[in-house]
């Protein structure tokens, strides 16, 4: 695909390797070592903090810098390390310590790293739980972690109690912001560390003294569960570390595609609108605001014009998480009366982003978009993607970072493809989790000699970018022929009326499946059936052209992670598989 704008015809001044032989010295902040992990040869950075609690400690150099905004609180490093030493201690006298659980289930709120860092510092795996989740799932991940205690908002507390969920292993539910009498197994934060605003008031002192390796366990994700009850993926304090030097190596090794010497790190205000039980805002944004002193801006829950205020008032200077966050504030009609001219970067991860969304963020906005690949079980990110080489090459999700290594493997599982045949994205390195809680059986099949089998059919090109073409569970086969619906979505998301989409596979009689798709238009738009379907088939091959197109007035259904629910739009066709049942 060519280039979305015209780029400077020297550029890129330096290849990959040559970026890599610069960056990639002894001595040097990307200095990589050889280390075994779990008995394989790993590729690590070597100076990544060697702990979570090592890291929250050094944030206490950011001093006065806010970390985190909500509403009219602001919290300080200074502040907030406080409040994690406060709560770390109090947990400890608790009884909680090293291989304990923690669950933690609330929306993005101040309290959210104090009590992750406060966790993870002395031992204890934190569990962060979907906020999303209704009782009963929210007890399912609860009881499968075997979670020793809870750490819930008001809305999860009562959402809990309302509906009866047990989970007899949970000895102390920890209640933030509570608007209801408690129950007599239930404490409020505040009385362990007080609110927000008074974390400045909190005593100084040291964290608990706990020795932790850095191979340590330190976390349990749960996977997006789009089927069958999701799977907590145990991650390492250094899977956590490791995003901080991989996310400054991408963004050094743009400028020196640029010709340019990287500047010195300098903080940065982030809009953070992804969910903090998400490895995207966790892992990958928040260790390396941490280690940066980047302030966070949480929302009480998205809203584009309340995005747009906060981005004004706050001089946010990046924002992101899935794509249709950039779409909305690009196609909001009242985009020109807020004064969004700090945005330097939109990021996103989680979801495939068309290369009009691209375009569009660089030409309307003046900032430069960035993606990357990675998923729950690599704990954010392995490839980064930014600047040039995302206008370059707009399909793409980037090259893997120098400690990550991809493969492209045959159904069969044991042959390798060659280069730009698609077939299962195979990754491994120190982003890696150690496999799924108290899933042997699952942990074989996805884990293998330090590679994790993705599901994720993919392509590299000669320089090693990173094509993601489809989930292989999302692949439409269509008679015998192949239709990956990340092409086709792309296609159609650059017909200038169409702002949202998801292309679905639908039973056929004969043909095994044909492509659907389901169309969200933006405001003021207008386009039929025939002719989204004129403009696919003018585009790509007749078989890849949907066969019915479903408009729905909203954006298509997502979860916390920013994946389409594909599932749930299959209802919208009930005339044609009801034809074929």
């Amino acid at each position: 695909m060519e280039p979305l704008v015209a780029l400077d015809p020297t550029w890129p001044k330096m290849t990959l390797d040559q970026v890599d032989a610069a960056l990639v010295t002894p001595g040097g902040k990307f200095e990589i070592e050889t280390i075994p992990i779990r008995g394989i040869p790993t590729r690590v950075w070597k100076h990544a903090p060697p702990s979570l609690a090592w890291l929250i400690a050094a944030s206490r150099a950011h001093g006065d810098r806010i970390f985190t905004v909500y509403e009219d609180e602001r919290v300080s490093y200074d502040a907030n390390f406080r409040a994690v030493a406060a709560l770390a201690h109090a947990l400890v006298e608790m009884g909680i310590g090293k291989g304990d659980r923690v669950g933690l289930a609330m929306r993005n709120l101040p309290e959210w790293p104090v009590i992750f860092f406060a966790a993870a510092s002395i031992g204890a795996i934190v569990v962060p739980l979907n906020a999303w989740w209704t009782a009963g799932e929210l007890a399912y991940g609860i009881t499968d972690s075997g979670c020793r205690m809870l750490f819930v908002d008001d809305e999860r507390y009562q959402r809990l109690v309302a509906e009866g969920a047990a989970f007899p292993a949970v000895e102390t539910t920890i209640v933030a912001r509570a608007s209801v009498a408690l129950g007599a197994d239930a404490v409020r934060l505040e009385d362990l560390v007080g609110p927000p605003n008074g974390y400045a008031s909190l005593p100084e002192r040291d964290l608990p003294s706990v020795a932790i390796d850095t191979d340590d366990d330190a976390t349990i994700f749960y996977t997006s569960g789009t089927t069958g009850h999701p799977k907590g993926a145990l991650g390492t304090h250094r899977n956590l570390t490791t995003n901080i030097l991989t996310s400054a190596f991408g963004g050094a090794r743009a400028f020196l595609r640029r010709g340019e010497a990287p500047p010195a790190p300098a903080p940065k205000t982030f809009l953070t609108v992804i969910p903090m039980f998400h490895v995207t805002a966790c892992s990958a944004t928040m260790m390396m605001s941490v280690a940066l002193g980047n302030t966070l801006v949480f929302m009480r829950k998205w809203d584009t014009v309340r995005a747009m205020e906060l981005i004004e008032r706050e001089k946010v200077q990046v924002t992101g998480g899935v794509p249709t966050i950039a779409w909305q504030i690009l196609e909001h009609p009242d985009r020109a009366t807020y004064d969004l001219s700090s945005l330097e970067a939109i990021a996103y991860g989680g979801a495939p982003s068309a290369p009009e969304l691209v375009r569009r963020i660089y030409t309307e906005f003046g900032a430069l978009p960035s993606n990357g690949w990675g998923m729950t079980e690599t704990m954010a990110t392995v490839t980064g993607h930014g600047g040039e080489d995302y206008l370059a090459r707009p399909t793409s999700a980037g090259p893997p970072a120098p400690v990550a290594d991809l493969k492209i493997m045959d159904e069969d599982g044991a042959t390798e493809l060659p280069t730009g045949e698609v077939g299962e994205l195979w990754a491994r390195g120190p982003m890696i989790v150690k496999g799924y809680w108290n899933k042997p059986e699952a942990t074989a099949a996805t884990f293998v000699d330090g590679w994790v089998r993705t599901g994720d059919l993919a392509r590299l090109d000669a320089e090693g970018f990173l094509y993601i073409v489809d989930r292989a569970k999302d692949m439409i086969i269509r008679g015998g022929e192949n239709i990956y619906s990340s092409e086709v979505e792309n296609v159609l998301y650059a017909h200038p009326a169409v702002t949202d989409c998801a292309l679905i596979g639908i039973p056929h009689r004969t043909l095994g499946e044909e492509p659907a798709a389901v169309v969200h238009l933006r405001p003021g738009a207008s386009a039929s059936e025939a002719e989204l379907q004129a403009w696919v088939r003018a585009r790509l091959a007749i078989f890849k052209t949907p066969v019915a197109i479903r408009f729905v007035p909203d954006t298509l259904p997502r979860n916390a992670n920013g994946k389409i629910l594909k599932k749930d739009l299959k209802v919208l066709f009930e005339d044609r598989l009801s034809a074929v049942a």
